[in-house]
């Protein structure tokens, strides 16, 4: 049974418990509501969750022990010297799927019959053609041993499938029959299914909190890695970045410090643009603004918060570069030298940043308490002299914490950088000039041809680390400073 089919049989049971915890609970009070602890719907409640908790909770981990348990099984048809070394095993159970994938496809389209499946043979037969007919490309020919696991896998797979079916609707059947046993006129339904539902909502929140965890320690782990096989204190020092993968000879420098000075100086270029624009779109959608107009700008505004990453690049590709380039390149005052620079990618990553500040600006604005405006206005002020002296200062702590969750933005940005700024590391003060960052390197790093457990790749998640401490750090930094805002005028 397909875990489609598998998942509906639960919630079928589950719906059927559901109306039956509520009939056998009015039925034990004689059908007087007053008679039972907590409402009708909760004994159904009880039922239905008595029966789906458990069994989708052993669904789940039936798939994920099942692929891991058959991977362990079929390693032992690959004796030692049947891998190539350039291969992993890995890759050769993908292989193992794959094949497996095809022949289900090849017996469900009539390709061969499920007898033919297992009496195939890759000595006589070319499997790529048979399983080509069906649909599925293979990038080689199959290797007889590739071919007896994928028909193995099949076989394993269906008895998988067929004790995980049984297991399943048993459990589901076992907690039907539990929850309606527990059902009389005294039972507490209502603390039941309230602890029940509470203990769902602990689980879902530890989920991503685990998940947070899982990164961090990731992160962690291969970084300590990457510090056993080259030394910390020139990761941190060297004002060089230039990573030499093997074959290619020399030795590689793997200074962070060129790729901290451009992450550091892009994100400078972009709040250069951001920050004016978006504090004034602020101030005037809060202040001078009507409403209509303020309904409809606003909305307009935040639609750039919305627009993907790659196309704000692609902008800065092919409309901010060329633009930059006939002003500032050899046809006109000769400071650029090619499309790709420090300032194509600031600007591009400016207007990207432009929702972020005015939004987040113009919510601090609105919550300045109206008597500091009425308070200035009374004295005599002007409305541009209130906004000046009394309504941006006191918004000033949150403003500031809003451009700091910018930049930690701006810090974490990729593809705009990829596709604007270049990939030179390189430490210089001239925006015209082209740079990489931090983001940009991890990406190129875990993509280069450098095997996994060498420095050039494990060098990725030191970079995610030190780029992980400081959005951290700015992070923490603006929500403190916008939480004091906050209490000063809640």
């Amino acid at each position: 049974m397909s875990t489609v089919w598998l998942i509906a049989c639960v919630i079928a049971i589950a719906l059927a418990g559901f109306f039956a915890g509520r009939m056998r609970a009015l039925s034990s009070a004689g059908d007087n509501r007053r008679a039972l602890h907590s409402l009708p719907n909760y004994y159904g409640w009880n039922v239905a969750l008595k029966v789906m908790t458990p069994a989708l909770g052993l669904l789940v981990i039936w798939l994920v022990a099942q692929p891991l348990w058959l991977s362990t099984t079929l390693a032992n048809n690959f004796p030692e010297g049947a891998v190539a070394e350039d291969t992993s095993l890995s890759l050769v159970m993908t292989d193992v799927r794959r094949v497996a994938e095809g022949l289900d496809r090849a017996v469900a389209q009539g390709v061969m019959s499920e007898a033919e499946t297992g009496t195939i043979r890759a000595e006589t037969t070319n499997v790529r053609e048979v399983l080509a007919e069906a649909g599925v490309a293979l990038g080689s020919d199959v290797s007889p041993e590739v071919l007896r696991s994928a028909q193995d896998y099949r076989a394993l797979a269906s008895t998988g499938n067929l004790w995980r079916s049984i297991a399943i609707i048993g459990v589901a059947l076992l907690g039907l029959g539990w929850a309606l046993r527990e059902t009389s006129a005294s039972f507490r339904a209502r603390n039941t299914v309230e602890q029940g539902v509470l203990a769902i909502l602990v689980f879902a929140a530890s989920i991503a909190i685990l998940t947070t965890i899982g990164i961090v320690l990731s992160l962690i782990f291969n970084t300590v890695e990457f510090f056993r096989l080259y030394p910390a204190l020139e990761f941190f020092t060297l004002l060089e970045w230039a990573p030499s993968f093997s074959g290619r000879g020399g030795a590689s420098s793997l200074g962070i410090l060129p790729l901290l000075w451009g992450t550091l100086y892009i994100s400078f270029v972009a709040l250069l643009v951001a920050v004016p624009i978006g504090i004034f779109a602020a101030v005037y959608l809060s202040e001078y603004a009507s409403p209509t107009v303020r309904s409809i700008a606003k909305p307009m505004l935040e639609v750039l918060a919305g627009i993907p990453t790659i196309v704000y690049g692609l902008f800065a590709l092919l409309t901010v570069g060329p633009l930059l380039m006939s002003v500032f390149g050899d046809d006109g005052l000769g400071w650029m030298q090619g499309q790709r620079a420090v300032i194509t990618a600031g600007i591009a990553m400016g207007i990207m940043l432009i929702p972020f500040v005015s939004s987040l600006s113009d919510d601090i604005i609105n919550a300045v308490p109206q008597s500091l405006r009425d308070g200035s206005y009374g004295l005599g002020a002007t409305q541009s002299e209130t906004i000046r002296q009394v309504v941006l200062p006191a918004a000033l702590p949150g403003i500031v914490g809003a451009i700091l969750l910018a930049a930690s933005r701006a810090i974490g940005e990729t593809m705009i950088v990829v596709l604007g700024a270049g990939a030179a590391a390189r430490l210089s003060l001239n925006p015209f000039e082209a740079m990489t960052t931090v983001t940009a390197k991890i990406v190129s790093q875990l993509t280069g041809d450098s095997d996994f457990a060498s420095p050039e790749a494990l060098v990725a998640f030191a970079l995610g680390v030190t780029l992980f401490v400081i959005t951290l750090g700015l992070n923490v930094l603006a929500l403190g400073i916008v939480r004091k805002y906050r209490e000063q005028y809640e």
